[in-house]
Parts: structure tokens; C-alpha cells; sequence
């Protein structure tokens, strides 16, 4: 078998590879009553987090529980719940988390204010740090100084 043949054998294996792994995907059919309660499925589905994968929405994972939660929303989506009811009953039993964008609230407070804090300490920290540096600058050596350092560098050495 030339070189040639085993690339193009290999190529031809690792495309194999690549289109099959589209096939672990979650594939459930739900019967909604409307498009409209069918979209936000898809919505809400996309918004809650997995209790149990790190970072994973309920659409995308395979996990049982994940599983359970994809069929209390249908279920509830069926009953009449808005999204606010819907968000809110997940969020009591598996608390914030299991929402990708957490509401606003006295223990999420921190979550929402960190990347402005964090722009503002660094920005203070430029600042400061240029300043030190200019201080640095301006207390360079005194022109009588110099002229003393200068002397000392021509004087022989014994």
C-alpha cells in the first residue's frame, strides 16, 4: 500500500469519526400543542443548566437528570406556566444555579457587580502603577550629583 493510499484511508476514517459524533446528540420529539409553546422549549431549555454537568444546558446533556428536567418543562410548558413560573420552580428545587443568567438578587450581587469591580481595581492599579513610575523619574540625580558621579569615574584606579 502506497503512502498515498494509507492518507487518504486515514483522512477518509477521521471524516467517518468527525460526522459520527453529531450522533450522541439528545434527540427527543415532544407533541406541543402550538409552535409557540414549542419555541419556548427550545428557549427555556437553552437557559437551565444541568444540575449535574459543569456546563452543560438541559438540551445538550445526557444526563438522566437532565433527561427529567427536559420532561417537567414540557410538562409544565403543556399546563400553561409562564417562564417566570417555570425559572422559578427550577430555581427552588436546584436553587440558582440551574440558570445560566442568574436574576439579580442579594446573594447573586456579587456575581453581576464582579466585572466592574474588577475593571475598577484594575484600572486603579494602572494608575498607581504609572505614577510610582513617574515619581521614579523626577527624583533623578542633581546636576551637582552627576558632575560628582562623573568625577569619580575618571579618577585612577590604585
Amino acid at each position: 500500500m502506497s503512502r498515498f493510499e494509507t492518507v487518504l484511508i486515514l483522512s477518509a476514517l477521521w471524516c467517518l469519526l468527525a460526522a459520527s459524533s453529531g450522533a450522541r446528540a439528545v434527540v427527543e420529539t415532544y407533541e406541543f400543542s402550538s409552535q409557540d409553546l414549542e419555541a419556548r422549549y427550545h428557549l427555556l431549555s437553552q437557559e437551565l443548566r444541568c444540575p449535574k454537568c459543569q456546563n452543560q444546558n438541559i438540551a445538550d446533556s445526557n444526563a438522566p437528570i437532565a433527561r427529567d428536567l427536559r420532561v417537567v418543562l414540557f410538562e409544565q410548558l403543556e399546563a400553561g406556566a409562564t417562564d417566570d413560573e417555570i425559572l422559578a420552580f427550577m430555581v427552588a428545587r436546584y436553587g440558582e444555579f440551574v440558570r445560566y443568567r442568574p436574576g439579580v438578587d442579594r446573594q447573586t450581587l456579587l456575581l453581576w457587580a464582579s466585572p466592574g469591580l474588577l475593571l475598577v481595581l484594575g484600572a486603579a492599579g494602572l494608575i498607581r502603577h504609572f505614577r510610582q513610575r513617574r515619581d521614579r523619574t523626577l527624583g533623578l540625580l542633581t546636576d551637582a550629583e552627576q558632575d560628582q558621579i562623573e568625577q569619580l569615574l575618571r579618577e585612577p584606579r590604585a
